[in-house]
């Protein structure tokens, strides 16, 4: 299941993966604070760095300025 649809609107485990990386954290930790699946939360979050929301630097992912006008 992706987190972003054809017309680019978010799932709503897209928006909760986007709260939780406000500030850098992990996979692991936004599987746990999300409550999602750690399969889902890394092809999430693979598909939000993909589309500009999110970077990843050192295995931590933080929102972009794109992925705060999201939220």
């Amino acid at each position: 299941m992706a987190c972003i649809s054809p017309d680019g609107t978010l799932t709503e485990s897209a928006r909760k993966m986007l709260a939780a990386v406000r500030n850098p954290t992990t996979a692991e930790e936004v599987a746990q604070s999300t409550a999602l699946p750690l399969f889902r939360v890394r092809s999430g979050l693979r598909e939000l760095v993909q589309a500009g929301l999110v970077v990843e630097r050192e295995g931590r992912y933080q929102l972009t300025d794109t992925g705060r006008q999201k939220l």
